[in-house]
């Protein structure tokens, strides 16, 4: 066992030199770790940010100033008078996403107890925007119609009253969720690639053969090429979820960073052991990007980093409950966001590591094979 080991640690050291030696490979983890975290924090935005909006005011009363006045940055530009014969040319022209007409006598009727009706046209081929948009306005406008009434001491006359509390993102910052996501994402990426193209970069340089006639086993070389590449990713994404999520982005991190590191620990190691069984069932380089696009991309859209599980049909939503990669994002999402412990997400760990053994086994097998037909 002792001698299993040192093979383990002198061929993982084997391993790291030639990754560092792989200029294109290095440079690929840095700019996924630093540079793509934060181009996709602040570039990809799921809060509505400066619409554009036009408005119709028929009523011209004080409540209706004050609808106008609560439109405002950061999330809608200052709203833009229109006639109501521009508004087609308008919207067509896609000058405008939002466009309110407010009726005539509509204070009138809020104070008289009449239900009056606020119209909200939205161009919707802004399909982010115009979602999310719409609700806001709903939040907005019956905001500011109760706070008018409770100026006026009309409150009392409400049945009942809505107060809003949420948890964990108060301010709903979607760079808090897709910073978070994108380390998760790459962390699964990195894993495939890393550890299939030093199966395959064996094979087409020639030194598979070196390996052949050293007296070690398939066993100590495939898992010195699971751990050499999972602490690589692992450092690299503990470093980036500090310095450049919780540093540079100032995304608060609720939970523990070594329990998150622990788990990723065991991710790593069924998701790299995976990625040498796909490397052991493609002969070339190309031919293995082409087998793990197809299957990264399952696995992320079905891990509901992208999409919410609810959101799935029912035999999607249970398939997807039985991935590792779902399992990693549940825990994430458990002890970054909300400080859960292993009392927990110890579900999540258990079924990631069964994915692991047999991951490991499929791939010390097929490598052992790989290798015997080498030799």
């Amino acid at each position: 066992m002792r001698r299993w080991i040192l093979n383990v640690w002198l061929l993982g050291a084997k391993e790291l030199r030639s990754l560092m030696k792989d200029v294109t490979l290095a440079l690929l983890i840095v700019f996924a770790f630093t540079g793509a975290i934060v181009v996709v924090a602040n570039g990809v935005k799921a809060e509505v940010s400066n619409a554009s909006v036009a408005i119709i005011d028929n009523d011209r009363s004080e409540l209706s100033r004050q609808l106008r006045d609560a439109v405002r940055a950061p999330y809608f530009k200052p709203p833009e008078d229109i006639a109501r014969a521009d508004v087609a040319p308008a919207m067509d022209a896609s000058r405008y996403i939002f466009v309110i007409e407010i009726p005539e006598r509509f204070q009138a009727d809020v104070l008289a107890g009449r239900a009056p009706s606020v119209q909200l046209l939205v161009d919707a081929t802004a399909m982010t925007q115009a979602g999310l948009g719409a609700s806001y306005f709903q939040q907005i406008f019956a905001q500011e119609t109760l706070e008018f009434l409770r100026a006026r001491g009309l409150m009392e006359q409400l049945p009942l009253r809505v107060t809003s509390r949420i948890r964990f993102n108060p301010n709903a910052t979607s760079a808090w969720y897709t910073s978070v996501m994108q380390i998760v994402t790459d962390v699964t990426v990195l894993a495939i690639i890393l550890v299939g193209a030093a199966v395959i970069r064996e094979r087409e340089h020639g030194t598979i053969e070196h390996l052949l006639v050293m007296p070690v086993r398939a066993s100590e070389i495939a898992f010195a090429k699971i751990l050499a590449n999972g602490f690589v990713i692992l450092v690299a994404s503990v470093a980036s979820l500090w310095f450049v999520v919780h540093g540079a982005l100032d995304v608060p991190l609720a939970g523990s960073l070594a329990l998150f590191a622990g788990s990723m620990l065991i991710y790593l190691f069924s998701v790299t052991a995976l990625g040498m069984w796909m490397a052991t069932m493609a002969p070339s380089m190309p031919q293995f990007g082409l087998f793990a696009v197809p299957v990264y991309a399952i696995a992320y859209l079905l891990s509901g980093a992208a999409t919410p599980l609810e959101s799935m049909p029912p035999t999607i939503k249970a398939l997807a409950e039985c991935l590792p990669t779902t399992q990693f994002v549940t825990l994430s999402k458990a002890i970054l966001y909300r400080g859960a412990g292993m009392d927990v997400i110890w579900p999540e760990l258990a079924l990631i590591c069964g994915w692991g053994a047999l991951f490991v086994t499929l791939a010390v097998q097929r490598f052992r094979a790989m290798l015997a037909r080498q030799g």
